[in-house]
This record gives C-alpha cells, sequence and structure tokens, in this order.
C-alpha cells in the first residue's frame, strides 16, 4: 500500500512544504471545535455557539475564492503573511471577549474575521504539488497524500483541542491553534522555490465557479460540508448527554481515522474506473455509511460507527480535487481549489447551525439526523449533475 508513496517526497523542497502545509491547517480541525467548547462553557448556550461557528465559517466561504485569486495573481508568498497575521489578531480578540464576558455581537463579529482571513491551506499545497506534478500519475497519489494529511489533522486536532480546553483551560487549545496557523503559514509563504508560477492573464471567464462542473462539485461540497459542521457540534453535545465530554475529540477522531485508512488504501492504486464513476460511487457509500448514527446512543457504538462511516471522506475529497484540477486554467487553479474549501465552508456553517438548534430543541441524538439527511442530499445532487463532470475521452495520467 505504501509502495506508490515512496519517492513522492524527493523533488527539492518538497518536504519543508508538506511540513508546513501540515502545521499551517491544524487549525481547520481544531477551530470550530475550540470555538464551540469555550463559547458554550462562557455562555451555557450551543445555539451561540453553533451561530458563531456559522458566522466564521460562513466569513471563510467568501473570503476563501478571495484570497485565492490574490495568490493565483500575486503569488503565495506576497498574499499569505497579511492574511496570516490579521487571523492571528482576530482570534486572539475572540477569545478576548470570551474572557471580559463581552456582548455576544462582539464574539460574532470576532468570529467573522477569523473567517474572512482564515486560508485554505490545503488547496494551497495541493496547488503546489500540482505545478510539480500536473499531467503525471502522481499527482493523484500526492492528492491521496493530501487527504490523508487532512484527516490526520482531523484525528489530531480535536483530541488536542478537547484535552486542552477540558483538561487545562477553556482558552487553551484556541491559543495552540493559533500558534500552529502562524508558524504553518509563514513558513508556507517563506518557500519561494515551490509555489505555483503567477498568471498575469486570467482564463476567459473570470472565475472558475462559472465552470459547470466546479459549480456542481461546489453545491455537492455544501452538502459534505453540512455532514461535517452538525456532526462537530453534535458531537460535542452527544457526549455530554453520555456523560463523557472530555471523550468528544476522540469521537470526532475517529470519523476522521476511518478517512485516513482509506486514503491511504486509496492513493496507492490506479483505478480503471473514471474520476466521475469514482466520484459517485464515494457519494453512494458515504450516505449508507451515515445511516446508522441517527439510531445510536451509545457514545462506544457510535466511535465505532462514525470510524466505519468516514471510509468515504477521503475518497470523496481525492476524486473531487482531482475533477478541479482537470476542469479549471491553470491560471484559475488556486482559486478553484478554494471554491471547493468554500463550498465546504458554508455546508459547514449550516451544519452547525442546524445542529445546534436541533441540539437544544431535541437532544443530541435526534440532531445526528442532521448528517446523513446531508449525505443523501449530496448523493443526488452528485447524481444528477454528473454529466458536467464528464471528462474529455483522453485522459490524463493524472487519473489514474
Amino acid at each position: 500500500m505504501v509502495g506508490p508513496y515512496r519517492g513522492l517526497f524527493d523533488g527539492p523542497g518538497i518536504k519543508g512544504f508538506v511540513l508546513a502545509g501540515f502545521a499551517g491547517r491544524m487549525p481547520m480541525s481544531m477551530l470550530g471545535i475550540g470555538v464551540v467548547l469555550l463559547i458554550s462553557g462562557v455562555t451555557g448556550s450551543y445555539a451561540t455557539a453553533g451561530g458563531v461557528a456559522a458566522a466564521s465559517n460562513l466569513a471563510f466561504a467568501i473570503g476563501a475564492p478571495m484570497s485565492g485569486r490574490l495568490m493565483d495573481r500575486f503569488g503565495q508568498s506576497r498574499v499569505i503573511p497579511p492574511f496570516a497575521v490579521v487571523n492571528a489578531l482576530a482570534l486572539a480578540a475572540l477569545m478576548i471577549c470570551a474572557f471580559l464576558g463581552l456582548p455576544d455581537w462582539t464574539l460574532y463579529l470576532s468570529g467573522l474575521v477569523v473567517g474572512g482571513t482564515s486560508l485554505s491551506v490545503g488547496s494551497l499545497v495541493r496547488a503546489r504539488w500540482s505545478a510539480i506534478h500536473g499531467g503525471s500519475a502522481r499527482l493523484h497519489t500526492a492528492f491521496a497524500f493530501e487527504s490523508v494529511v487532512d484527516e490526520v489533522v482531523f484525528v489530531t486536532g480535536p483530541a488536542l483541542v478537547t484535552l486542552l480546553a477540558t483538561r487545562f483551560n477553556p482558552y487553551m487549545g484556541l491559543v495552540v491553534a493559533l500558534v500552529f496557523m502562524l508558524s504553518g503559514c509563514l513558513a508556507l509563504a517563506a518557500q519561494r522555490r515551490t509555489q505555483p508560477p503567477v498568471s498575469e492573464v486570467r482564463a476567459a471567464g473570470g472565475t472558475p465557479i462559472l465552470i459547470p462542473g466546479i459549480a456542481l462539485l461546489s453545491c455537492v461540497y455544501v452538502a459534505m460540508g453540512a455532514v461535517f459542521g452538525s456532526v462537530d457540534l453534535v458531537t460535542v453535545a452527544f457526549a455530554e448527554e453520555q456523560g463523557v465530554k472530555g471523550a468528544a475529540g476522540l469521537l470526532l477522531a475517529s470519523f476522521a481515522g476511518g478517512s485516513m485508512i482509506s486514503g491511504l488504501w486509496f492513493g496507492s492504486r490506479h483505478w480503471k474506473i473514471s474520476l466521475r464513476g469514482r466520484f459517485v460511487r464515494a457519494l453512494m457509500v458515504f450516505a449508507l455509511g451515515l445511516l446508522p448514527i441517527s439510531f445510536i446512543g451509545n457514545a462506544w457504538v457510535m466511535a465505532a460507527a462514525l470510524f466505519l462511516a468516514g471510509f468515504a471522506i477521503s475518497p470523496t475529497l481525492i476524486t473531487g480535487f482531482s475533477l478541479v484540477e482537470r476542469l479549471a486554467p491553470p491560471s484559475l487553479l488556486t482559486e478553484g481549489m478554494a471554491w471547493i474549501s468554500t463550498a465546504l465552508g458554508i455546508g459547514v456553517a449550516i451544519g452547525a447551525w442546524a445542529g445546534g438548534h436541533l441540539t437544544e430543541a431535541a437532544g443530541a441524538s435526534a440532531a445526528y439526523v442532521v448528517a446523513p439527511g446531508a449525505a443523501v442530499l449530496a448523493l443526488v445532487v452528485g447524481i444528477g449533475g454528473s454529466g458536467l463532470l464528464r471528462l474529455p475521452e483522453a485522459a490524463s495520467p493524472a487519473e489514474g
């Protein structure tokens, strides 16, 4: 299974941007649950916590394509540092507002700035891989590796932030997330040798979201994001209902753990099935895997169910990013990938909002119905629009 990954990191500068990208991505899995733990603890309201998380994710959804466009136009090394610094200041302001017990609107405002200045670090790293291995079979393996990195982040991040917030200090998890973000992003910006070339001329059409296939993928990923947003918030409440609030991070880590294992396996294979076919099949497995979770009333059974449901996450993300790489012109690639992150962010916001309100109205176990419902919606949209994902018959080696 590890054979195809040998030699993937042998090029100049590759190890450096991979390590920086890992550190810069850690907040991706820490901020959501960290904000929920902090604000629900301070205000006593999961609805407020979910609302702030939703506001942050919506702001990210608006800001990510803009920052991606700036990256394509001016280069990562010039755009990353100012975004990272403002993001760090905004996150510090959010914690200060919570500590001082300031009105809820200050939490929302800080959350908006945090989200609006957050960078889609995974998209930045994938754009570097595409610049190095574009048109090569190794790009499939590189994207699979990045999906595994995402899942390692989602395995370790929630567990780490929950441990820090519940055992030490409710603010400590977000402080560590801030350190990861600032150090990782600035280290990535410093590595100019591997950044994608700057495009002086943008492709006709202006923005990749107008490409039908990318628009379809974005709609699917809004629904997938709703799964992630609802599971993140509802799992914290579910663990508290079960009397094991400190295990919330481990429950979320089990979801990502299944995806990590499947990502390693998926990336080690070269597939004869088309990218479109792989994408639709992964959506089917994702929807089926989530159906049982709204019927489970035990934390450890839930951990096993989330682990199994997570097996479809990486294949869906790997094929989705591979489709974007094939559908978007090179001059729009970073922005195209950022639109996928934007779609996920919008979905996470919707899922967190719906999960928070349903948790308060009917309890966490009932609120788990949001996740399978959103997964089924993703499947319906994906199947219905799959014709838009048809690629030319002369597939590049990257398609596998």
